[in-house]
């Protein structure tokens, strides 16, 4: 007996440091994320413009996507989003993304981008939240105008269920991404939040609270898109 009681604990306390790292991984993605958002915006006159930024629907973010290629190359990365209830106005806790495959134009080598995509009615937001979601084929994806005048967008922007920047280099635009898919984590989901809730589920339904580790990122948001914690 005691020899099945000391395995018990052993088992327990190398299962409790695995779970600690788990639960920081996405604590740091989140600050990674709300770090990215904070900088784009800060960029005066290359930032998203705030008028998108305050009707937005959603917003969500991939900093350190990984590109990889010769010439034309894919990535793979992991984000979060949240989004903002039509009627308090208040945002969502974060829900974890993943990305994959697709291209972001021509490129030699290697290099991290940061992606921001800011979802701008709710048919594009219900498309990106699904299990899978296919950049150009699932909604209108179109780079988004960068600087304080969002009259200096174009009419296919302005029609665009989603709007996508990435940084590079210290360089930020709008970017044409396709054929990247986009998935909902659902084993982060349920590191972080003890349940394996699906994306539509944090966002929409509000389950899993608000942790105190997501208060820094809702208060970017707040701050850079208007709207409630």
């Amino acid at each position: 007996m005691k020899r099945l009681i000391g395995t018990a604990i052993l088992a327990l306390s190398l299962a409790l440091p695995t779970a600690a790292a788990a639960q920081t991984d996405e604590q740091a993605r989140i600050t990674e994320a709300t770090k990215v958002l904070a900088e784009i915006m800060a960029a005066e006159d290359q930032a998203v413009p705030r008028g998108l930024m305050e009707k937005a629907e959603a917003i969500a973010v991939f900093p350190s996507l990984l590109r990889a290629g010769f010439i034309v190359g894919g990535q793979h990365g992991r984000g979060i989003i949240s989004v903002r209830d039509p009627e308090s106005g208040t945002w969502s806790a974060p829900a974890f993304l993943t990305i994959t495959g697709g291209s972001i134009g021509a490129q030699i080598g290697a290099q991290a981008v940061d992606l921001v995509l800011v979802v701008q009615n709710r048919r594009g937001l219900e498309q990106l939240v699904r299990n899978q979601f296919r950049i150009g084929g699932d909604a209108a994806v179109s780079a988004g105008p960068v600087g304080r005048d969002v009259s200096a967008a174009t009419d296919i922007q302005m029609r665009a269920q989603i709007l996508s920047y990435s940084r590079s280099r210290g360089l930020f635009a709008g970017i044409t991404l396709n054929g990247s898919t986009i998935r909902q984590d659902r084993d982060a989901n349920e590191r972080f939040y003890g349940k394996p809730y699906r994306t539509p589920q944090i966002v929409f339904e509000r389950l899993g609270g608000a942790p105190e580790p997501t208060a820094e990122w809702r208060a970017a948001l707040v701050k850079h898109a208007g709207g409630g914690q």
